[in-house]
């Protein structure tokens, strides 16, 4: 793999942006935040989702890692929206704990996407396996249009 693309934020398109999300550009996103007084390390965790479209679906792939998927929850919004959120705890700290390093992100996480005219809205599924939640969102059949011939007269 090429350590370009994980310089960058992990972007496959590059600086391309996606007409479909919804994300709001954060120029401190990809910053080490130092430890507050109260241990914590962030305030919003940043959640990598992949959008990747076959014939058939459209399919997301978010990474979460460590969450139960009772800490995760797939909205649709406004008929076309998918919302992916959730949140990491802080883990608690015991009178006798003494921390030398705390890298693990805390805190809410929420993507957004608008999602194209073709998603078959009514038959979302989502399921989450070893840390990776998958929204798989069936595609809607081209209808191909009705031709009808007419003769000529003459």
């Amino acid at each position: 793999m090429s350590l370009i693309p994980r310089l960058f934020g992990g972007r496959r398109n590059g600086n391309v942006s996606d007409p479909f999300s919804l994300d709001v550009w954060d120029p401190f996103r990809d910053l080490s935040v130092p430890f507050s007084a109260s241990g914590e390390t962030s305030a919003f965790v940043n959640t990598r989702v992949d959008w990747k479209e076959t014939p058939e679906a459209h399919l997301f792939k978010a990474d979460v890692p460590g969450l139960k998927k009772e800490e995760v929850k797939v909205e649709i919004e406004d008929d076309r929206i998918l919302q992916i959120s959730g949140e990491r705890n802080v883990e608690k700290e015991e009178k006798n704990d003494a921390w030398h390093r705390m890298e693990r992100s805390s805190g809410k996480f929420m993507r957004r996407f608008r999602l194209p005219e073709n998603a078959k809205m009514e038959e979302i599924k989502a399921s989450m396996e070893n840390g990776v939640l998958t929204v798989t969102i069936p595609k809607a059949e081209v209808k191909k249009p009705d031709v009808k011939s007419i003769e000529i007269s003459g």
